[in-house]
């Protein structure tokens, strides 16, 4: 069970996971090793399952450029195979399975048209889709 200081960690390590415990524990009035076994205590746990860098891929030439969210209607009652093939391709970034308008949201990073076309082209057999194109990253 969480309580307030371990929330307090997390919206810490949330701003940046680099924070040195000492830091973190006179934020939230404990010591390093303290939070440090708060840390490993919610790392066993599965409360926190990495640490992440966030990059600004305009600013590297090979990244991926363009961004789709793809809304997935399925045509089939076969999802697992739907799940396997997302778990398998890295351009998928980010999968949800979803109510309302679509049965998954799909969060595409590729570097250019030619590549979503691809990637769209190995979708269809799961079903329809719909897409979006993202025009500018606010958060």
């Amino acid at each position: 069970m969480l309580d307030q200081t371990d929330l307090s960690i997390l919206d810490l390590l949330r701003e940046n996971s680099r924070l040195q415990w000492k830091d973190i524990g006179e934020q939230v009035h404990l010591s390093g090793q303290a939070v440090g076994n708060r840390i490993r205590r919610m790392e066993e746990q599965g409360v926190i399952q990495g640490y992440t860098t966030r990059i600004d891929t305009s600013k590297i030439p090979a990244e991926p450029s363009l961004t789709a969210i793809v809304s997935m209607f399925m045509n089939t009652n076969d999802h697992q195979s739907f799940i396997r093939f997302v778990s398998t391709r890295p351009e998928i970034a980010e999968a949800y399975r979803t109510s309302g308008e679509g049965c998954y949201s799909l969060i595409v990073r590729v570097r250019d048209q030619t590549a979503l076309t691809a990637l769209l082209d190995e979708l269809l057999p799961f079903g329809n889709y719909r897409i979006s194109l993202s025009i500018g990253k606010i958060k």
